[in-house]
């Protein structure tokens, strides 16, 4: 969700910009746009297509310079439009009549400004003319109205007037070899370079042009010019000192994002499960507290209960993940909405440990969780994450980082797979501490973790009678899942990856359910997907099986060998290879993957960058 990117630097930058905006594609946008100072004046190209697009645009307009910024733009106030795309630059009375006429501040901004409205007012009534919707162009103007020939000054006056969450590049004409930067609730990196330096919301955006990068920390602002830069942070009475901070080697993945043979990454990405399962096994020979870090081993005996922090795809590895914690450590757990918990009022224990599970590690909402968890005196903290150099991982004491690597498609499917191997180490950790996990379990837990990808991969085989099915789903337009016990989060993964990307309203229940509500909406029109693991609630599910066809809905049932369900009018059948016992949920949801894959493939729409939906949620 939004993509930064700046630079300074004795060659043009522009190549660099878009380069670094193709990066961060993934994230999602609904539109982009490059600024430069160009002539003594700004000069921009902005648009509502892909990247490419612009690149073409930039092209054509002649678009070049040795300062500048890019932008990635996912709509939150205002719709995407040209005109509330970024780079925006200053409009108005400002300090001079120049600056009127042709803009004196260009900016770019992630995040979201909660007092823009009263900002915009105050700025009107001065003479500034707004010409979009966003509350970034309030910045844009604030920051104008403020300058009096000290960009960086400028920008440290103008945040200590913002309230809400932001990360933001600015340059100024009047200081051409001149970027600053600033970050409160949104990520922001320095990138270090050779006489140049560079701003982006990602270090992979930096990919083959730096691995020196700089994190910057909440309320840090950076002053960047050719072959130098300082840091100043925000302290309490809204003073700004000058800090220093590490400056790491960080090997992005520039080459991450090879299509190969696929048809989209989505695909490509459901393939790699077996190969980022094991990756994220690699090295692990015992069950041992050091899995989650050093001080894991001093900290799991203090812990009573578990308290998991997550949203979409992540709340529901931790919702799985609760089934296991309190049936195989017996411990309690309770998984909270991250965009929920914070807003109302909880029971704190300070013997919980508050476990962050984030694909990227900068979503906004679980941070925020984060932050109020701790405040509330549980200190005990770990995350779950695939970036390990995320705000996330920075944030909690613990970490697991999994080895998913890079994911591409906006629906997330193998950093869901290895959250979800994490909660089970977690799981097997916790119970050997305490006493409920024997010898042989341990064993054998980890001979069927080894045993996974291979698993995983004798189910990637059944996608051609997969293909067959999602044929009969794109003309639906309502879809219920069903699953019971540890299968039920499962259920609504599957759910939530058919609405994401074929856009078919779907739900998942509990199967017991059924009858106390749903069981209205069944009809032959209504295709329900059940999940059938031989388990001991399989003869239960039996019955609510029943239930669907006795009011003609049509089955589609994904089912162990050995449950004994077949094939009939009106139940479609597909036979997994194997039981996996625990770890079935890890299986079963990559049919479901595949299934919404298909389905989205066959209703023609944007499988890869779902309308409306970006990868990395960094905003409220």
């Amino acid at each position: 969700m939004c993509g930064i990117v700046g630079a300074v630097s004795q060659r043009n930058i522009v190549p660099i910009l878009i380069q670094g905006l193709q990066r961060l594609e993934y994230r999602g946008y609904d539109s982009c746009g490059v600024a430069v100072h160009q002539g003594g004046e700004l000069r921009r190209s902005r648009s509502t297509s892909r990247v490419a697009e612009l690149d073409a645009l930039v092209q054509q307009d002649g678009v070049e310079g040795l300062v500048g910024i890019a932008h990635t733009r996912w709509a939150t106030h205002g719709a995407p439009a040209v005109h509330n795309a970024h780079p925006h630059f200053s409009h108005g009375t400002g300090n001079d009549a120049k600056s009127a006429k042709a803009g004196r501040i260009a900016l770019v901004h992630n995040g979201i400004i909660e007092n823009h409205d009263e900002l915009r007012a105050d700025l009107k009534a001065r003479g500034y003319e707004f010409t979009s919707q966003t509350d970034t162009e309030v910045i844009a103007h604030l920051i104008d109205s403020i300058y009096q020939g000290d960009l960086f000054d400028a920008v440290q006056r103008a945040i200590v007037q913002l309230k809400g969450a932001y990360a933001i590049a600015v340059f100024c004409r009047e200081e051409p070899q001149r970027v600053v930067g600033a970050r409160e609730g949104s990520p922001l990196v320095l990138g270090v370079g050779q006489g140049e330096n560079f701003l982006a919301s990602d270090a992979m955006a930096l990919a083959g042009v730096t691995d020196q990068i700089v994190y910057l920390e909440e309320g840090d602002v950076v002053d960047l010019q050719q072959g130098k830069y300082w840091i100043t942070t925000r302290q309490a009475g809204d003073q700004f000192v000058r800090v220093e901070r590490p400056v790491k080697t960080v090997h992005a993945h520039s080459g991450a994002a090879e299509l190969g043979p696929y048809r989209h990454y989505m695909q490509k990405e459901i393939f790699e499960q077996p190969r980022a399962i094991a990756d994220t096994l690699e090295g692990i020979e015992a069950i041992t507290p050091e899995l989650f870090g050093d001080k894991a081993a001093a900290i799991f005996p203090q812990i009573d209960r578990v308290l998991i922090l997550a949203c979409g795809t992540s709340s529901y590895s931790g919702l799985t993940g609760k089934y296991w914690l309190e049936s195989i450590a017996k411990i309690p757990c309770a998984v909270e909405i991250a965009s929920e918990y914070r807003y109302r009022e909880s029971v704190p224990d300070p013997r919980t440990l508050v476990i962050t599970i984030s694909q990227s590690g900068e979503t906004a909402d679980t941070l925020a969780a984060l932050k109020h968890a701790r405040a509330q005196g549980m200190t005990h903290t770990l995350t779950i994450c695939n970036v390990s150099t995320s705000a996330m991982v920075r944030e909690c004491e613990l970490a697991f980082i999994t080895h998913a690597g890079v994911e591409i498609g906006v629906a997330s499917t193998k950093a869901f797979t290895t959250q979800l191997v994490a909660l089970f180490l977690l799981t097997l950790v916790l119970a050997k501490q305490r006493g409920t996990l024997p010898e042989k379990g341990e064993v054998a837990a980890l001979r069927n973790l080894r045993h996974l990808p291979a698993a995983v991969q004798s189910v990637l085989a059944l996608e051609p009678q997969i293909m067959a099915w999602a044929d009969g789903f794109t003309s639906k337009q309502h879809a219920l899942f069903l699953g019971r016990g540890r299968h039920y989060p499962i259920a609504l993964e599957g759910a939530l990856k058919l609405k994401e990307i074929s856009y078919i309203h779907a739900e998942a229940y509990p199967a017991g359910e059924l009858k106390h509500g749903p069981l209205a909406l069944v009809d032959a029109e209504m295709p329900v997907v059940t999940i059938a693991p031989a388990d001991d609630l399989l003869e239960k599910l039996k019955s609510n099986m029943q239930e669907v066809r006795a009011r003609g809905g049509q089955l589609y049932v994904f089912a162990d060998a050995d449950t004994k369900i077949e094939s009939s009018e009106g139940v479609h059948v597909i036979r997994m290879p194997e039981h996996y016992g625990a770890l079935s949920p890890i299986l079963h949801v990559v049919p479901l993957q595949l299934l919404a894959y298909h389905t989205a493939c066959a209703r023609g729409t944007d499988v890869d960058k779902p309308r409306n939906l970006a990868k990395s949620v960094t905003v409220e």
